[in-house]
């Protein structure tokens, strides 16, 4: 099956243009021209991938953006105007998938979406599992994750980070792999970030965050989820 599109922008003229090209491309497309439409749209019809316009009025990309991330972790394009590096950070941490910048061509906007799908493909294979890593259990596909039974109140980066390590239960894993699982290839500025999210996910997990059993640092490297930590 041809890959699922949602087109997002309240330009007519570009969204009309989007949608016929990308339909020649072999893509199946629906589009949206507002932030409320768009989400109907990612309800109803489970795309593959959003290409989603920031500069609309009334509910702009940013909040759409994050209302989608409640919802799924399909992947999504920025379409922006707004090339600066607070920009994208911000976008990234939202968890934007690329950043497309106006103008553009449409052969490229093709090239991206590709690109992001086929990034895209591994991990969504996976998410389907439910993973265990000792008395953790962490449900991809209903976005859960439970100790010893108990449901964690987990935020979406939170969880995308436990699950990044959940995956690899009882591995090292790098911050450059922690980092482009929970934000993306583009990650630019997220050291800083990823300390403070592995300390917020520690203080959920672990009988005292300032002694880590169950999510250790190694030193040097990354961070590892032990599959057999020691008893509470």
């Amino acid at each position: 099956m041809n890959p699922r599109l949602l087109l997002v922008d309240d330009d007519a003229t570009l969204l009309h243009f989007m949608s016929e090209y990308l339909q020649e491309e072999g893509f199946q497309v629906q589009s949206a021209t507002s932030g409320r439409q768009a989400l109907r749209r990612l309800y109803d019809g489970r795309p593959d991938l959003v290409v989603l316009d920031i500069m609309m009025p009334g509910m702009d990309g940013w909040e759409v953006c994050a209302r989608i991330r409640e919802l799924s972790q399909v992947p999504v394009i920025f379409l922006t105007a707004k090339n600066t590096e607070a920009d994208k950070l911000r976008g990234f941490r939202l968890g934007v998938d690329d950043y497309v910048t106006k103008p553009f061509s449409l052969a490229e906007l093709a090239a991206r979406i590709r690109a992001v799908l086929q990034r895209s493909q591994p991990l969504r294979a996976k998410q389907e599992a439910v993973l265990d890593v000792g008395p953790l259990r962490v449900d991809q596909g209903r976005r859960e994750a439970f100790l010893g039974g108990r449901r964690l109140a987990l935020t979406e980066t939170e969880f995308r980070l436990l699950a990044a390590l959940a995956r690899r239960g009882g591995e090292a894993v790098s911050r450059q792999t922690l980092a482009e699982e929970v934000w993306g290839p583009n990650r630019l500025g997220m050291a800083n970030a990823l300390r403070r999210y592995i300390w917020l996910l520690r203080r959920k997990i672990e009988k005292d965050p300032q002694c880590p059993q169950r999510l250790v640092t190694v030193r040097g490297f990354g961070y590892r989820l032990e599959r057999d930590p020691p008893l509470d």
